[in-house]
């Protein structure tokens, strides 16, 4: 059975940066699919960003594009987020999805694994 499990999340100041972790057990990681999502407090969970299986190609929503980096270590099988010059609006609890077949990549509910989250707070 495939587990998720996110770590990293933290407070930090606005303008510093932090690294979250999404570590995915299967013996087969190098074919999944990896998204990072996030939901705030009374809002609906939305895309942030998403890595192919090859690690090749790389996807941001609009709100977060030059600021956050995913990459992937298929050897440790983990998928990283790197968040730079965050803002108090990227506070939010963070999700890490894991899917081996289609999916829609901003799209939360075609994932087919998911992690607990980890929680993101940014102070102004």
């Amino acid at each position: 059975q495939v587990q998720v499990a996110e770590s990293g999340g933290r407070l930090v100041q606005a303008g510093g940066s932090l690294r979250l972790s999404c570590a995915v057990s299967t013996r087969t990681f190098s074919i999944f699919r990896v998204g990072w999502f996030r939901q705030a407090p009374g809002k609906e969970r939305e895309f942030v960003a998403h890595i192919t299986a090859s690690g090749n190609d790389a996807y941001y929503s609009e709100s977060v594009r030059g600021r956050f980096t995913i990459s992937r270590d298929n050897a440790m099988n983990t998928v990283y987020l790197e968040m730079n010059n965050v803002k108090p609006e990227d506070t939010a609890v963070y999700y890490c999805a894991a899917s081996s077949g289609p999916i829609i990549y901003h799209k939360w509910d075609t994932y087919h694994h998911w992690g607990q989250g980890t929680q993101v707070t940014v102070s102004s």
